[in-house]
Parts: structure tokens; sequence; C-alpha cells
């Protein structure tokens, strides 16, 4: 057991939040995997519909006629997609509500009793609470509408400027040069891939809504935690470290609301919450005499101090800070001498490493990496 419990709450809380952000980005490449896959059938579609229609004889009803069956393929697509979305969380569901158990039971002296929660509590919460206003699965029918409008729109209004066929493809695909990444359909990627990173932290709120509140007698206080890294929103820097009560969220020592929570504020947001337990006096004191001296003090119901991402992967293993960095940044932060805001630029932006070998040449030489 460590030292302090709550200093080993927030370790592993921080621990979990890289962990969610590196699935988060696995489940959004399997999911935007389902959106390209049907691409060249919906692109086909579209071919013909473009090729059918003959310019001088224009009407928007007869393109919205036309377009049945691109709107068609596309509901499909997205049905896919909401499916394949719901099963992760699902799975997410059930991962989260054992992690905040075992967790605490792991951490606190096994003298404690802590109440489980379970799959279907936290899956539940997940899909009755709104995420951004509305319902999880309201927003995989939302994207499937908005793509569907968006390619309905440029069509019309490439008609109207008399575009060609091979123009107007290329406007909704993009570019190979480009990757597609310059066609306005690329806009529906990136909201759904920014729906399903809000999901995944929206589900991992709900597990520790849930677990905080079956297990309010241990806790005395929730802390906003949004330190991963220097591109944290203002919003989320302005909860940092402030402290709610468990369950009904209410501000203590300040009047800063909590809204939708740390993982929920707004979109993608990265932001979690450490819980600070009650201290042994705070739980029943005298009334626990089973509990030795070390396990009394590691309960002292104590505020951990403020903790950076960069300090905390600071403390990590080798192989953690190569599991999060790569193993030659993490060289770099170990013999190298680099900090965390070294490897990225004001913005935020990731330096690649030709980049990064540039601006600091010394360290690559220190860590023996030239």
């Amino acid at each position: 057991m460590a030292a302090k419990v709550n200093e080993a709450l927030l370790d592993e809380a921080v621990h979990h939040a890289v962990d969610l952000h590196a699935y988060s980005n696995g489940v959004v490449r399997r999911l935007i995997a389902i959106l390209n896959r049907t691409d060249a059938r919906l692109f086909a579609q579209l071919q013909t519909v473009l090729e059918t229609m003959d310019p001088a004889s224009f009407t928007v009803q007869r393109l919205e006629l036309l377009l049945q069956s691109v709107r068609g393929l596309n509901a499909e697509v997205y049905r896919q997609f909401e499916a394949a979305m719901l099963a992760d969380l699902q799975g997410l569901a059930s991962v989260e509500a054992t992690y905040n158990v075992d967790l605490f039971r792991t951490v606190l002296p096994p003298q404690i009793s802590v109440a489980s929660i379970t799959q279907e509590q936290v899956y539940a919460a997940a899909l009755s609470r709104p995420m951004q206003g509305r319902l999880l699965k309201e927003w995989a029918s939302s994207l499937e509408v908005d793509r569907a409008t968006r390619i309905r729109d440029t069509l019309r209004m490439g008609f109207v400027e008399g575009k060609t066929t091979d123009q107007l493809i290329r406007e909704l695909r993009g570019t190979r040069a480009k990757g597609y990444s310059d066609g306005i359909i690329e806009i529906d990627r990136r909201n759904a891939a920014s729906v399903v990173r809000t999901a995944v932290s929206h589900t991992a709120g709900s597990a520790r809504d849930q677990f905080n509140r079956a297990n309010a007698d241990l806790i005395k206080a929730e802390v906003w935690r949004a330190t991963l890294d220097s591109r944290t929103s203002a919003p989320c820097r302005l909860r940092d470290g402030k402290q709610y009560t468990p369950g009904e969220h209410k501000p203590i020592g300040h009047k800063i609301p909590w809204l939708s929570g740390p993982g929920r504020l707004h979109w993608q947001c990265r932001s979690c919450s450490s819980v600070v337990t009650k201290s042994w006096k705070e739980l029943g004191g005298a009334d626990l005499p089973e509990f030795t001296p070390s396990q009394r003090a590691s309960m002292d119901g104590a505020v951990p101090a403020d903790l950076d991402y960069g300090s905390w992967l600071k403390k990590q293993s080798a192989a953690r800070q190569d599991e999060v960095l790569g193993s030659t940044r993490g060289k770099l932060m170990r013999d190298g001498g680099l900090t965390l805001d070294k490897f990225s630029s004001e913005k935020g932006v990731w330096f690649d490493l030709a980049t990064l070998k540039e601006r600091n040449a010394a360290a690559f030489k220190r860590a023996g990496l030239n």
C-alpha cells in the first residue's frame, strides 16, 4: 500500500487518463475505417447520379430523387458506425466499473468495505445522460444527416455554378495528393472522431460518477484534474485543482460550477478527476482499532499537491515513459535532459524526430542518439 492513499489515487487517476486517451485513439481509428471502407461505393453512386443529371434540366426535386440511393448507403454505414461505437462503449463500461472498484480495494486498507458498481449501471447512465446536448444514440443519427445534407448542398451549389462531374467529386472527396484530407466530407470524419473521443470520456465519467456516488461514505471530495498537457482548454484550466462534493458536485471553497464534469465539459475534453478519501479519524477513528499505525498514517485525508503531467511522467518507469512518448523521446527525457514541453510547440503541435533533433542536438548527443 502507498504511503499516502490519496497520493496513490491521484497518481492512478493520471495514469488511467493517459490510458483512456490512447484507447480512444484506437476506437477512432476502427470506427473511421468503417466510414472509409464505404467511400468507394458512395462515390461510385455519386458518379452515377451526376452522370444521369443533365445540368440543363436540373431541379432540386430531381436531385433529391436521384440521391435516394446515396442517402440509403449513407444511412447504412452510419448504422454500422453506431453499432460498433455502442459495442465499444459497452465494453468500456465493463472495464471502467471493474477498474474503479479494484483500484480502491488495492489502495485502501483491506478493512474498508468498498461498494461495487455494475457494467449495466455505467452503460445505462452513459446512454441516458446527454452528451453535449444530445444522447449518445442521437449523435450517430446527427452525423448521418449532417453528411447527407453536406453532400446534397454541395451538389446543388455545384450545378448552379456549372461545375463538372469531376470537379464536384473532387470537391466532395478531396484530392489524392493531399490524402483526401481536403474534401468536404473530411469534415464529417473529423466530427465523427470528435463524437467518439467525447463518448469514451463521457462513459468513463459516468463510471466515476456511479462509483463515487456508491462510495460517498468514504469520499470527502472530488478534485478536478486538467493537467494532461499544454493544450488544456480555458474552462478546464479554470477548474483544475478545484474540489467538489462527491455525487452532488457542489463547489467546495469556491463558486465555479461542475457543469458536465471532467471529460465531458466540452468536445474531446481530456480532464479527469481524482478523489480525496476521508481520513482514518473521519471514518471512525477509535472505532477502527483494527487499523495498524501505518494504515492510519496513510489515510490522513489530505489533498495531494497539484501534479502536472510532465512531473507525473518523469516519475514513471522507463517502460511507461516509452509507452507514452515512444522509445526515442523516452530516452531523450531520461538521458538527454529534455522536459515534456520541449517535445511540442507552444501551440501543442508535436515535433517529429527530425525537427526535435534540429532543435535539441545536444540532448540527442547526451542520450547517445547521434
